[in-house]
């Protein structure tokens, strides 16, 4: 189930996904899906099945089917690599996804802009949207929430036993909420919560506040 948050009177979505849906602008935010990366492992011999390179693009269509969003930023970090034979498949992805795309640039993001472009997806370093920032990495500016990726948020949760669990997880602060990584072939990156943040799981289909 998904977990319904509000922030500056605006209304966004944390869906099981790892993707945000933002109600107000109909905009799905998403993060360091690192599109062939897979590709980029198995030439360099890694045992990676082949098959593991079409869960994110079969993700995102799922999720842009079920928000139906006029728009689709990427928070950085949309394909690991150069190009690659799963850029053709992100290609027809985009040609019948009706929504605009958009990616801010991260730093895996080395495809040259202008390719992008050619696609129809539009590219920035950062996008201001109302009192929102929109980037890849942590900025902090005065007056402005900061959405971003980069860090692959999870959290460790330990049980009586001494078991315990690495699950990613959105990571909220007082000025800024960090996504989960969308892609199926990427780590996390354990963060200790204060106080004051909030931290919302995303565990067997579910999102739920710890």
């Amino acid at each position: 189930m998904p977990v319904k948050i509000q922030i500056n009177s605006q209304n966004f979505i944390l869906h099981p996904s790892c993707a945000i849906y933002w109600q107000e602008k109909k905009m799905l935010l998403v993060a360091d899906v690192h599109l062939g990366k897979v590709a980029h492992f198995r030439k360099h011999g890694a045992p990676v099945p082949a098959s593991a390179a079409y869960k994110n693009l079969e993700e995102l269509t799922e999720i842009t089917n079920l928000f139906q969003p006029e728009s689709i930023c990427f928070l950085g970090d949309l394909f690991h690599s150069k190009i690659n034979e799963e850029w053709k498949d992100f290609e027809k992805w985009v040609e019948y996804t009706n929504a605009d795309i958009i990616l801010i640039s991260g730093n895996h993001d080395i495809i040259p802009q202008y390719l992008y472009e050619e696609i129809g997806v539009k590219v920035f370093d950062e996008l201001i949207l109302d009192n929102f920032l929109l980037t890849h990495h942590p900025t902090t500016r005065e007056d402005l929430f900061n959405f971003y990726g980069h860090i692959h948020p999870g959290i460790m949760l330990r049980g009586v036993g001494k078991q315990f669990l690495r699950l990613p997880c959105f990571y909220k602060t007082v000025n800024s909420l960090i996504l989960p990584a969308f892609g199926n072939f990427t780590g996390k990156h354990i963060l200790k919560p204060s106080k004051s943040d909030e931290v919302y799981v995303v565990v067997d289909g579910e999102v739920l506040r710890v």
